[in-house]
C-alpha cells in the first residue's frame, strides 16, 4: 500500500486507488492513514466527521462509511491473495486500523529525512544536512490533505504537519546560509517573510542572507519591518535574539561572516 497524505490524499492498494469521491469517507481514510498501524478510536472518527453534534444514527453511518472503504480496498486485491479487505483495514478494540502491506507513506519518509537532516545540522555537517532536508520537503506536493474536507481531529493534524514543514525549511535555509549560498535565498527568505510576516526566525535569516551578500542596509530595513508589524499588531517588541543581530549588523561583527569565514552562527 502507498500512502500519501503531504498534498492531496492518495492511497493506493495493488496500484489501485481505494480513495473515496465523498468528503466524509475521505475524513475517514485519511485519520486512518495518518495513523496507519495504530488503531483509531470511533470516538476520535466521530469527533472528526461531526465535531460536537453527534447524531443517533452516527454509530450505524460510520459502519457504512467503513463498509465503503473496505469494498474499495476489496476491489484492489487479487482473487488469489492470502489477504482480505478486513485484514487491511481491521477492527480494533473501540476502534478501526488501517494496516499496510508494505508499501511507502510519505509522511514517514519525510519524518525520516526531516530527523536525519536535523542531526547532521546539529553535527556541523551542512551540507548533508542540506540535502537531506531538500529531499524531504521535496516529497510534499501541495498542502497537507489539500482535498479533504477536515474536521477537528484532521485540522490539528494538519496544522502540526504544516508547522513541522515550516521548521524543516528553516533547517535547510540555516543549512544553505553555512554553505554560503546567501544570494540565492534572498529571494526565497523575501516571499517567506512576506507569507508569514511576524516569523522572527525568517527574518533573522533574511537579514543574515543580506549582510553577508554585501547589503547590511536592507538587513536593517528587514529588520525595521518587523518591529514595526510587531508593534502595530501585537504591541511587542522583537525579541532579544533579533535585537542582538540588529545590533551585531549595525557593528560590523566580525562573528556574521558565518562558520565557514571563522565567525558563529547566530542565527538557527
Amino acid at each position: 500500500m502507498n500512502i500519501g497524505v503531504l498534498g492531496p490524499l492518495s492511497v493506493e492498494h495493488n496500484h489501485t486507488s481505494i480513495v473515496p469521491t465523498a468528503g466524509k469517507p475521505r475524513q475517514v481514510l485519511s485519520l486512518l492513514a495518518l495513523r496507519a498501524g495504530r488503531a483509531v478510536p470511533v470516538a476520535s472518527l466521530m469527533e472528526e466527521i461531526w465535531g460536537d453534534t453527534v447524531p443517533r444514527s452516527a454509530t450505524t453511518t460510520l459502519q457504512t462509511y467503513i463498509l465503503q472503504l473496505r469494498r474499495l480496498i476489496a476491489a484492489a486485491i487479487p482473487a488469489d491473495a492470502q489477504l482480505s479487505s478486513k485484514d487491511v483495514l481491521a477492527t480494533s478494540y473501540g476502534g478501526y486500523r488501517l494496516t499496510p502491506v508494505v508499501g511507502s507513506y510519505d509522511c514517514a519518509d519525510f519524518q525520516d529525512l526531516a530527523a536525519r537532516g536535523h542531526l547532521a545540522l546539529e553535527a556541523g555537517d551542512a551540507r548533508t544536512a542540506s540535502a537531506l532536508l531538500r529531499r524531504a520537503l521535496e516529497l510534499w506536493r501541495g498542502p497537507a490533505l489539500a482535498d479533504v474536507p477536515v474536521g477537528p481531529v484532521l485540522e490539528l493534524e494538519v496544522i502540526g504537519m504544516e508547522e513541522t514543514r515550516l521548521q524543516v525549511l528553516q533547517e535547510r535555509i540555516e543549512a544553505d546560509l553555512r554553505l554560503g549560498a546567501f544570494t540565492p535565498l534572498i529571494a526565497e527568505l523575501r516571499m517567506l517573510t512576506a507569507r508569514y510576516p511576524l516569523n522572527e526566525n525568517l527574518c533573522a535569516q533574511l537579514m543574515t542572507a543580506f549582510y553577508r551578500s554585501g547589503s547590511p542596509w536592507r538587513a536593517l530595513e528587514a529588520f525595521r519591518r518587523l518591529r514595526s508589524r510587531l508593534s502595530d499588531e501585537l504591541g511587542v517588541e522583537p525579541t532579544p535574539r533579533l535585537q542582538r543581530l540588529h545590533r551585531a549588523i549595525l557593528s560590523g561583527d566580525p562573528d556574521l561572516e558565518g562558520p565557514e569565514h571563522g565567525g558563529q552562527a547566530l542565527v538557527g
